[in-house]
């Protein structure tokens, strides 16, 4: 059980206060060098990853994914670019958050390039090891037994196990909240679910967007392996009703989305028993490689009229907008606001006959912005009937 004692930066079981104070120091950007291992750590070869995951019969469930290839990790911690930030800089690069990282290759790679990593990790089977390789260290590596992409949990009844909340978990290793234009705080890395894909980008989306969950805490970088299909409806530009979608221009209004490698679906390791890529053959016909994307909040996100108390607002137009891509966008307007679509359009310099699918991330931005300055629209149009259920989504 984890349980917050008074007077204590660190109050769960087992965090070092090596690690805390490390910690603490790298988000109020002092300088200095990451503080390293005795020792580089030796990286398991893939056939040892890959024994770790299937010879334990714990680790075989729920289907995950992992980074099993030395040249992998390696290749994810350089584009991380957490020494060369540090370089230039000046200043202790962010602390790395890794999602499941299983046997722990990258784990071990992150350490060796001098990282301050804190290990989430949801199963059992791999918590032994992990927690033997935390005590070769001076502070360099915490773990904790929780799923990041679950935490948070909404709604009643039963929960799988391990439940965690960003609150207590960000409290119990000592870590403070940061201004939202301060430096980056912490970089989050890992792959997300195939299963849950959808949801769960729509769930660290809501999460951004009212500065909730781990982003109470500052400007968290995501850096996730997403399947090709979602990443290219991330970058989505207008003009492609086919993947130009709500969720590109929330991502793209929100963050700075940017492409930091691909790789083949075969690369990964899976915990599969059947030893296959448990990938429908349909999905590999579109879906050929995962893409490592990094996601990097605006810090001037919210400097204009969207701010966190109106956010869900801003996100509801967006899906109004979106719904039917056709659409002229004067028309719309004029649904919410009779006869008002004109004006705003020429106030904001925005052609009469441009479709709801034609317009861009920051141009929805404008237009919102512009809506709640307005006298004209009153918010009615949050009732239309195609708001309901409105997240649309089971976290």
């Amino acid at each position: 059980m984890l349980g917050p004692a008074a007077g204590m930066a660190v109050t769960q079981p087992g965090v070092s206060p090596a690690f805390s104070s490390v910690w603490r120091c790298a988000v109020r950007g002092l300088a200095g060098q990451s503080e390293k291992g005795l020792f580089p750590l030796r990286v398991p070869e893939a056939g040892e990853a890959a024994r770790a995951i299937l010879e334990n019969p714990r680790a075989a469930s729920p289907l995950r994914r992992f980074i099993a290839c030395p040249d992998l990790a390696r290749t994810v911690v350089s584009r991380l670019g957490n020494s060369q930030d540090a370089e230039s800089t000046g200043r202790r690069p962010a602390a790395v958050l890794e999602c499941e990282p299983g046997p722990g290759l990258l784990t071990r790679t992150l350490l060796n390039a001098g990282s301050q990593v804190i290990a989430l990790e949801s199963n059992n089977a791999f918590l032994p090891d992990l927690e033997a390789l935390k005590k070769k260290l001076n502070g360099q590596l915490e773990v904790v037994h929780c799923d990041f992409f679950r935490l948070d949990p909404i709604g009643v009844g039963t929960m799988r196990p391990p439940i965690m909340y960003s609150e207590r978990l960000f409290e119990n290793l000592g870590i403070l909240p940061v201004p939202w234009t301060a430096d980056i705080p912490l970089k989050v890395v890992g792959i997300v679910p195939q299963r849950r894909e959808r949801n769960l980008l729509w769930k660290l989306l809501y999460a951004l967007y009212e500065r909730s969950s781990v982003y109470k805490y500052g400007r968290i970088e995501l850096n996730l392996f997403v399947s090709e299909k979602e990443y290219k409806t991330l970058v989505a530009k207008p003009g492609d009703p086919r993947i130009y979608q709500t969720l590109s221009v929330l991502w793209q209004t929100a963050c700075d989305v940017q492409l930091l490698h691909m790789e083949p679906w075969s690369s990964f390791l899976t915990n599969s028993r059947n030893g296959g890529l448990s990938i429908p053959k349909s999905v590999l016909l579109q879906n050929d490689h995962l893409c490592l994307v990094r996601m990097t909040p605006r810090k001037n996100l919210f400097t204009g009229s969207l701010i966190t108390t109106n956010s869900s607002i801003f996100i509801l137009m967006v899906k109004q907008c979106l719904a039917k891509s056709s659409t002229k966008l004067v028309d719309k307007l004029n649904l919410w606001s009779s006869n008002s679509g004109k004006n705003l359009l020429r106030q904001l310099e925005i052609p009469e006959h441009v479709t709801t699918g034609s317009l861009y991330p920051e141009e929805y931005k404008r237009l919102f912005e512009a809506m709640e300055q307005s006298n004209e629209f009153d918010q009615s149009w949050l009732y239309d009937d195609s708001l309901e259920n409105s997240r649309g989504v089971i976290f």
